[in-house]
């Protein structure tokens, strides 16, 4: 009888915070996503943004009828929700530090989650710790934070158990180039060193796809492909996608490097090499952020060196999942750390 109990206290909470929780499934099936694609369909958000509209719109007309504190309040987590924490997603994807799917979601969640929402259980009203502002997108987006904090720390271990220790090491991981076949993230490495705006692996298979190659083709003849006129004519070039592997066969097996290649290789003509400001041209948009220079810094690494390193790019729908659940549940991870530390009440 006691999950009966459980559940029928569990009804008991205000209907709009239990259909918040219809959240729940959807992050959690585009956090998995994220993981095995570092795609998120954007007709996911869709609905989610229909849902908060009508739940927010629910929320007004309750305020409307409470005394003119509560009307404040409900004023002031609203202003700071969709004031602060929307547009913070947006300022993160523009300066290159959030995906659209990460800024889209942190949009999605400060449009249902303005306040802390309530959920009755025998005993406990969950979440467990609410800092005094009392805005829960806001509370999310700081777990999300300390979460994301582990992720380097993480790697240094892995890093440090295979015998690579610098600063490098919280940043990235050295794969063999046949790992680029399968991997999502950008290089750190160009020829002149290390680079924390190296060429992303995704901008890589758009580019290879565009001119029909593999990489081990390439490296098994940079000399020969680093020439601009060896690109296939105009109406021969493919469709370079977006870059996901779900657009083709894996563009990379390792392959050979080529006699006479890499830091000694002989220059090759220096107008446009490997095509690279042709193929850039040759397509709508951007291919994230790349540059001609970083491509044809990027091609030059992994045509001549047998491992490189990398920097994953942590899939952040990942710890923004795990922080709302325990937003959910716990509460605000930051505001219990400063209670245990003395700093507030």
């Amino acid at each position: 009888m006691q999950p009966l109990s459980a559940v029928g206290t569990l009804l008991a909470s205000p209907p709009t915070d239990l259909l918040r929780l219809l959240v729940v499934p959807i992050f959690g099936w585009a956090a998995a996503r994220d993981i095995a694609t570092r795609r998120v369909p954007n007709q996911t958000w869709l609905p989610l943004v229909v849902l908060g509209v009508l739940l927010l719109a629910v929320d007004v007309v309750a305020v409307l009828g409470a005394d003119p504190f509560r009307q404040r309040l409900f004023v002031i987590h609203l202003v700071v929700s969709l004031g602060l924490v929307a547009p913070l997603g947006y300022v993160f994807w523009r300066l290159g530090g959030f995906g659209g799917a990460d800024a889209k979601a942190v949009m999605v969640l400060a449009l249902l989650f303005p306040e802390f929402p309530r959920y009755f259980l025998p005993g406990e009203v969950l979440p467990l710790v609410q800092p005094p502002l009392g805005v829960f997108s806001l509370t999310i987006l700081s777990n999300t934070v300390l979460l994301g904090l582990g992720y380097p720390l993480v790697l240094a271990a892995r890093n440090a158990a295979r015998g690579h220790r610098s600063l490098v090491m919280f940043v990235g991981k050295s794969v063999p180039v046949s790992a680029l076949s399968t991997a999502y993230g950008s290089l750190l490495e160009t020829p002149a060193g290390f680079t924390r705006n190296g060429l992303d692996l995704d901008a890589l298979r758009m580019y290879l796809r565009w001119r029909g190659l593999t990489l081990s083709e390439l490296r098994g003849d940079p000399d020969t492909y680093r020439d601009p006129a060896s690109l296939p004519p105009e109406d021969e070039r493919a469709d370079p996608g977006d870059g996901a592997l779900a657009d083709g066969m894996p563009i990379a097996d390792g392959g050979s490097v080529a006699p006479g290649t890499g830091a000694d290789a002989p220059a090759a003509d220096p107008v446009d090499e490997w095509g690279a400001a042709t193929f850039l041209a040759s397509i709508e948009g951007d291919a994230y952020g790349t540059t001609p220079e970083k491509l044809r810094g990027g091609l030059e690494v992994i045509s001549h060196e047998e491992e490189v390193w990398l920097t994953p790019g942590m899939p952040f729908i990942v710890p923004m999942f795990v922080g709302l659940v325990v937003a959910l549940g716990f509460g605000d991870l930051l505001y219990a750390v400063l209670q245990v530390a003395g700093l507030v009440p």
